[in-house]
C-alpha cells in the first residue's frame, strides 16, 4: 500500500486493526448489543470498540493531540492545533442491517485545516486516502474525479433526512426539485464518507447533503479536493455543535448544482 506519511500510517494501522473485528461482527450482526441513541440513530458495541482501538493507536503515537470522535466526543480539547476527526462506523444503520455499505473515516486537522484523510470500506477492502499536495488514492491507484460537464447527465448522491430533522420537508422538497434536473435517479446509499469517496474516484459526479456531522465528512473533504473536485458548504457555520450542509462535485458541474440548490431555496422561501 502506497502510504508514506506518518499521519496516514497511523490511520492505516488503526483502521486495519479495527477492521478485523468489524468484518467478524458484520457476519454476526444479529448478535450485536444495540442501544438507542435517539430517533433513527443507533450505536452498537462495534462502534464503541472500533472507536476505542483507533483512539488508542492515535494517542499512543501522539498523546497530546486533540480528538473529536462521534461516540467519545472531545479528547485533549486544549490542543487547538493538532486534531483527529473520527467516525468509527459511518453507515451504522447499514451495518446493523447487514448492508455492506459502511466505512471507517479518519481525518487529521492542523490549524483548522484538514491535511490528511482516510476512508476504509472493510467489506470491499477499498482504502481511500489523501494528503494535502500529494493527490488522492484508492488502494495503490491514483484517483481523479469524473469529467462530466452537464448536470442533467450526471449521477448524484445524497442522504437524509432523519425523522427528527426540523427541516425534513425542506430537504424532501430540495430532493424532488434536483431530481427534476437530472436524467438518472439520485442515489441514497446511507454513508456520507463513501459517497464523498465515490465523487473522488468518479463513481458519482456530485454529492450533496444537509445536516451532516463534521466526522461524517472531514476525511472526505481532503480526498475529494486532492482528486480534483470541489467542496462547498451551504452555510459558514463552524460551531462543532452545528450540522454541516455540504456540496461536493467533480468541479465541472459544481456551479450548476450549487446555483440550482440556491435557486430552489430562494423559490421555497
Amino acid at each position: 500500500m502506497r502510504i508514506n506519511s506518518p499521519k496516514l500510517n497511523i490511520m492505516y494501522k488503526a483502521c486495519m486493526k479495527a477492521a478485523k473485528f468489524l468484518i467478524r461482527d458484520f457476519g454476526e450482526v444479529e448478535n450485536l448489543q444495540v442501544s438507542s441513541k435517539g430517533p433513527g440513530d443507533f450505536v452498537s458495541s462495534a462502534d464503541t470498540r472500533t472507536e476505542k482501538i483507533i483512539i488508542e493507536e492515535i494517542l499512543r503515537a501522539y498523546p497530546d493531540h486533540g480528538i473529536l470522535s462521534e461516540e467519545a466526543g472531545n479528547i485533549n480539547q486544549k490542543n487547538k492545533t493538532n486534531r483527529w476527526i473520527i467516525d468509527p462506523i459511518d453507515g451504522t444503520s447499514n451495518f446493523l442491517n447487514a448492508i455492506p455499505q459502511f466505512a471507517i473515516s479518519i481525518g487529521y486537522e492542523e490549524n483548522n485545516q484538514i491535511k490528511n484523510g482516510l476512508i476504509y470500506d472493510p467489506i470491499k477492502n477499498e482504502l481511500f486516502f489523501a494528503e494535502t499536495g500529494n493527490g488522492a488514492f484508492l488502494n495503490n491507484s491514483r484517483i481523479r474525479v469524473s469529467k462530466k460537464k452537464n448536470l442533467r447527465n450526471s449521477l448524484l448522491g445524497t442522504g437524509g433526512p432523519r425523522s427528527s430533522s426540523k427541516i425534513k420537508n425542506d430537504i424532501f422538497h430540495e430532493f424532488v426539485e434536483i431530481s427534476k434536473n437530472v436524467e438518472t435517479p439520485i442515489r441514497k446509499y446511507g454513508s456520507a464518507s463513501l459517497d464523498m469517496a465515490s465523487v473522488a474516484c468518479g463513481r458519482f459526479d456530485g454529492f450533496w447533503q444537509r445536516e451532516l456531522s463534521y466526522w461524517d465528512i472531514a476525511a472526505g473533504t481532503i480526498i475529494v479536493k486532492e482528486a480534483g473536485g470541489f467542496v462547498d458548504f451551504l452555510d459558514k457555520e463552524v460551531d462543532e455543535s452545528k450540522k454541516r450542509n455540504l456540496v461536493a462535485t467533480n468541479s465541472l458541474i459544481h456551479k450548476e448544482l450549487l446555483d440550482l440548490i440556491n435557486k430552489k431555496n430562494i423559490e421555497k422561501n
